[in-house]
């Protein structure tokens, strides 16, 4: 499955999204409508997802046309639906890992915390919460999952004071859990989630549903 933003493979039981818009891999909502197609084709009983940019860059976050073009129903429906996808990869029942291809910036770095393993390509690339930086508010929702996987000591540095972390230094602060040369990501992504779709269902998603429940409930209450 493909489109002109993503594409669905499938490697034996790995789902592979692969975003492309051939520019920032913004979340505009036509991206985030080629995202959800994708994901609702992904088994939920069985393998794992990996979750993939294009060269150089994962996201670089919500699409800033719609955020400046004055149009606030065009807006808000962006951020609901941006949202509302960063707490189904947060609750996904199936193992989820992205493979960083490059910087992840604001609405991208907070997709990294939503999966349950992260791995980034070794390169001149940032990850980076820039939302306060550039004059906005972080949403609830995305404060809810910061909470629980941003490390506590670099909470202030990461999230209230938006600064952006070198990707070789983003294990610490929590947005990843290991970096790779570039030219191995993907092979190691791939090993990685065939090593996490041997869990077997349905305890994974019964465990991870009970340890996220609560922080989900908060999540989806704030959206809208």
């Amino acid at each position: 499955m493909s489109n002109e933003f993503t594409s669905l493979n499938r490697e034996g039981s790995i789902s592979i999204i692969t975003m492309d818009d051939g520019k920032a891999n913004a979340f505009s909502s036509a991206m985030i409508a080629a995202f959800n197609g994708c994901l609702n084709d992904v088994p939920k009983d069985s393998g794992a997802l990996v979750i993939t940019g294009r060269a150089n860059i994962f996201s670089g976050g919500f699409d800033l046309k719609t955020i400046n073009s004055g149009d606030e129903e065009a807006r808000k429906l962006m951020s609901i639906g941006g949202l509302t996808l960063l707490a189904d990869i947060f609750s996904f029942p199936r193992p989820v890992v992205i493979a960083c291809n490059g910087h992840a910036v604001a609405l991208g770095a907070f997709f990294l915390l939503s999966a349950d393993y992260r791995i980034g390509a070794d390169g001149d690339f940032r990850i980076w919460a820039n939302e306060i930086g550039n004059g906005m508010t972080i949403p609830k929702a995305v404060l809810e999952i910061t909470k629980i996987r941003i490390e506590q000591s670099h909470w202030y540095r990461a999230i209230l004071h938006s600064e952006p972390y070198p990707i070789q230094e983003a294990i610490a602060p929590g947005y990843l859990d290991e970096v790779v040369p570039q030219e191995t990501l993907m092979d190691v992504a791939l090993a990685k989630a065939e090593d996490l779709a041997k869990l077997p269902h349905p305890f994974y998603a019964i465990t991870k549903d009970w340890a996220r429940a609560e922080v989900l409930q908060r999540i989806r209450s704030t959206i809208g």
